[in-house]
């Protein structure tokens, strides 16, 4: 099941930029990729309480500039997917060959936010989103003043 959806994701990302309907496609896995990353970092803990899933639905809607519905759909169909995860290198490369390096760095950033959601980091929440900026090639001082941010943010 997972394979099946990865396949797709890579198959929206790969087709040739033909038209709008392939833009949409591309933007719509991108999204999809980032908010199943968003959603496993705030589970990593084994903890997903109300504020997490607040602050991803928050963070979606107001990153991808979409209405509060389209948030909550791609929030919901991302959670399905995050639920049953088995490696984040399908989601990483395909962020990680669309975006520029500001993208991919906004993208921690975000995932940064999330882990901080409720108030305190967990060293698996913390482990996990240094993994995914290694994977999307961010550097480590960037993810740390990123990570410092969050911190800040979150008083």
């Amino acid at each position: 099941m997972i394979k099946k959806l990865i396949n797709q994701v890579v198959d929206a990302i790969s087709a040739p930029q033909a038209g709008e309907t392939d833009i949409e496609s591309r933007d719509a896995a991108l999204r999809s990729a980032t908010a199943v990353l968003m959603l496993d970092v705030a589970r990593a803990d084994h903890v997903f309480d109300e504020s997490e899933f607040e602050r991803v639905l928050d963070l979606v809607e107001t990153h991808f500039g979409i209405p509060p519905e389209d948030a909550a759909e791609l929030v919901n169909a991302a959670d399905d997917k995050a639920e049953n995860l088995v490696s984040l290198h399908e989601f990483t490369q395909l962020l990680h060959n669309n975006l520029d390096e500001s993208e991919k760095a906004r993208i921690v950033g975000l995932l940064w936010q999330v882990a901080y959601a409720d108030g305190r980091l967990d060293k698996y929440e913390d482990s996990l989103v240094r993994k995914i900026s290694d994977l999307l090639h961010v550097s480590r001082g960037l993810s740390m003043r990123l990570k410092h941010d969050a911190e800040e943010a979150s008083r």
